[in-house]
């Protein structure tokens, strides 16, 4: 270094559950801001660890405090960590300087931009994704951060260099150390809200205690903001009655949309009741068409006309695990389906009997999120599996009750497995030309996907 010159100082940030979508989103972005950036997580496995090390990221496997040497400048904590963790002890122990994701992304990055904000039960990812790429198809370049992989981008999370900032804006807690929902920290100018339902069994005790985060959620958007939201959903209006005091669109009034496919591949776009284009796209479902008529609506609030929207979504292509085809041998179609909430998983089967008339559909369930474990939605799932021809159910080790129970209540066939090879082994036996297969999960599900399609492959031909 030349005398008299001044190294610049380049903070390091180091990140506990850093291969989580939403934490390695904090990752890249922090990255791109000029930080130095390491991290640590229990299970480091691609894609993310490879997304991450191509960012020059270098990553530690577990939880050993050994990783805080040399300590880093600020450590941000996911919310999967809580008390007892070794790392998140020795930083509490330390006094070592720490922080959520969501808060580092509301100081650092968010308070410069024009938030737009995706939030609801179902359908966020989908609804961003398409909300990012209407942006950036329209020239605005938008910063975002997706908690999935959105297929027209090859990342999940950028800055981009325009004002305008999309987000998923989830409604699970923020850290073990603040019990707010995540959504509260990203004050967003555009928000949608599309649709509201109970979940999340773990932290929240009813809905009652959802919709006060939502609540918590409006109370930040600026009065010359727009909050859009579905007419007709009592839970939804009675989070908008408790106070609303922004602009306010309704998909239902404001919005419409009428199918002009059964399936929902081809729709019009209605504003103020008059018809402003039509939709062709590879998508398909009722839940599809909501969600892109929120898109169009929050874009066109950041200055996209619809028209140009409409363009947009005819070269959309949905978030990978959103009805992903993984495969179709033997014309054999093998779907990869993220759908783990009673209502999630019947408008999806809804949307795709709808493409498929007649074809027989096995629905493949594996009930894995924390809500689903305990059993909260078990009286609901009947109706939810209605549109399936065939039902496979795979118990988890770690299940608060019986699958077997389902079974009995189930309309059409329906078994449970305890392993991935006898469920494997039951699809193998089962599956004909011309059959659409939905496996439904929002974990890895042991690579069923994978191997059902390498399976059938072999078998076919």
């Amino acid at each position: 270094m030349a005398p008299g010159k001044v190294e610049k100082y380049i903070m390091h940030i180091h990140i506990l559950g850093i291969c989580g979508t939403f934490m390695g989103g904090i990752a890249a972005l922090a990255k791109a801001l000029g930080y130095q950036v390491t991290g640590a997580d229990q299970n480091v496995y691609p894609p993310m660890s490879t997304q991450l090390a191509e960012l020059g990221i270098n990553l530690t496997q577990g939880y050993d405090p050994a990783q805080f040497e040399p300590a880093p400048d600020l450590v941000i904590i996911g919310n999967a960590l809580s008390r007892g963790n070794p790392a998140v002890e020795y930083v509490l122990d330390r006094n070592l300087p720490y922080t959520s994701g969501p808060q580092w992304l509301s100081e650092q990055l968010l308070q410069q931009r024009w938030v737009l904000a995706v939030s609801g039960t179902h359908g966020k990812t989908s609804t961003a994704s398409m909300l990012a790429w209407i942006l950036d198809y329209a020239g605005l370049n938008p910063g975002f951060l997706i908690g999935g992989v959105p297929q027209n981008f090859n990342c999940s999370a950028r800055l981009g260099d325009s004002p305008f900032f999309v987000i998923e804006a989830d409604e699970y807690d923020t850290a073990f150390f603040d019990k707010r929902s995540k959504f509260v920290h990203y004050r967003p100018r555009t928000l949608v809200i599309n649709n509201l339902e109970y979940d999340h069994a773990d932290i929240f005790p009813d809905l009652a205690a959802i919709q006060r985060q939502f609540h918590h959620l409006l109370r930040t958007v600026p009065a010359t903001g727009l909050v859009l939201s579905p007419e007709g959903v009592p839970a939804v209006a009675q989070t908008l009655a408790q106070g609303c005091w922004s602009e306010r669109e309704a998909y239902g009034t404001d919005w419409q949309a009428k199918l002009l496919m059964a399936d929902g591949r081809h729709f019009q776009v209605f504003w103020q009741q008059q018809p402003v284009g039509e939709v062709q796209w590879q998508l398909s479902g009722q839940h599809n068409v909501d969600n892109a008529m929120m898109a169009i609506a929050a874009a066109r609030h950041a200055g996209v006309p619809v028209n140009v929207s409409i363009e947009a979504l005819a070269e959309f292509v949905a978030p990978k695990r959103r009805m992903e085809l993984k495969g179709a041998p033997a014309n054999i179609a093998v779907y990869d389906d993220f759908a783990h909430h009673p209502t999630a998983i019947e408008t999806t089967l809804k949307g795709l009997r709808a493409k498929v008339g007649q074809g027989r559909i096995l629905a493949v369930l594996e009930p894995r999120s924390n809500t689903m474990r305990l059993g909260v939605h078990q009286a609901a799932l009947p109706q939810a599996l209605l549109s399936a021809d065939e039902v496979l159910l795979f118990e988890p080790r770690n299940a608060g009750w019986s699958m077997v129970d389902l079974v009995a209540r189930l309309s059409q066939p329906a078994s449970v497995s305890y392993e991935i090879d006898e469920l494997l082994t039951k699809l193998l036996a089962m599956a004909q030309p011309g059959d659409s297969i939905v496996i439904m999960s929002n974990g890895a599900f042991g690579g069923i996907h994978t191997k059902l399609v390498t399976a059938l492959t072999e078998k076919w031909t």
